[in-house]
Order: C-alpha cells, then structure tokens, then sequence
C-alpha cells in the first residue's frame, strides 16, 4: 500500500522532458550563442539565471523551516517537488551562455573554462536533493537535516568556484 507521502509528493512532481539524453558521461552542451538557448538575449539569460537561483535559495529556507524546523515532511513535499525540478543542469545550464560573465553579472569566466567541473557541480546537487527527498519521504528528520546540509554545502562549493561575491 502506497504511503501518504507517496501520494502527496507524485501529485505535485511533473517528469522534466529533455531534449536530448543526458547520461551520467555526458555533459550538457555549453550554449555557444542566444540562437543555442531559449532566451530572447544574453542579458535576458543572466537576468532570468539571477532571479532563479534567487527563488532557490529562498525554496532552501522554506524548506529549512518545514523539515529542520517544523519536521513536516507532508508540508514540504510541494516545496521538494519543485526542488527536485528546478535545482537541475537541465534547468539552469541554457542560461550560462558563453561571454555571459562580467558586468551585471555575478558569474566568473571560470564556468566557461571549467564547463565539464561546473555541470558536474549540477549533477552533485541533483543527488544531494535526492537523498534530501529520500529522507524526508521516510520522515527520517534526523538524516534529513543533514542531506539538507549537503544541499547547502553542494551550493556554496559551486559559488566560491564561479560565482562573485
């Protein structure tokens, strides 16, 4: 019989659709022009990029609150699911077009140089937030304080790397 968690949290999860496949050896292409990305211009793909992972950090805090606080698994599980869908390579690497680095932006030209490293760096979150899920689903809030540690820590190692402060 399939917990109520289980029902709550694939109500609100919806299957990402990619273009192409990516496997654990393959890295995303790096978006060479605006033409290769779905933004109208590359300020306008810096913007956007700003403005997500502004929500994300503030999705991390809303969660912060319900599982290391309130250790409400259910509450959370609407908040996980768009977790799980937006903290992706799928999700933000369209937005690193190359040159998209400098004025009025927070990112390094190091993304560009490191482009396998900084992908990489998606992949670790995606597995952090899945055992972040994992632990929640079983309401283990103990294990789910840590895995949302590790979030944290899969988030700041990447911005020390190739983000301005």
């Amino acid at each position: 019989m399939p917990s109520v968690w289980a029902l709550t949290i694939s109500s609100v999860i919806a299957t990402p659709v990619m273009a192409e496949e990516v496997t654990e050896d393959t890295v995303p292409a790096m978006p060479q022009t605006v033409e290769e990305s779905p933004f109208a211009s590359e300020r306008e793909a810096v913007i956007w990029r700003q403005d997500e992972l502004k929500e994300l950090e503030s999705l991390l805090r809303q969660l912060r609150f319900d599982l290391v606080n309130n250790q409400d698994a259910r509450g959370a599980a609407p908040r996980l699911a768009t977790l799980q869908e937006q903290a992706t390579q799928a999700h933000f690497l369209p937005a690193f077009i190359v040159g998209t680095h400098g004025r009025g932006s927070d990112a390094r030209p190091e993304i560009w140089e490191e482009w396998e490293d900084f992908a990489a760096g998606f992949t670790d979150l995606e597995q952090k937030v899945a055992v972040l899920i994992d632990t929640a689903e079983q309401e283990d809030y103990r294990a789910a304080t840590r895995a949302f540690s590790d979030v944290g820590l899969s988030c700041k190692s990447c911005h020390r790397a190739y983000r301005y402060n």
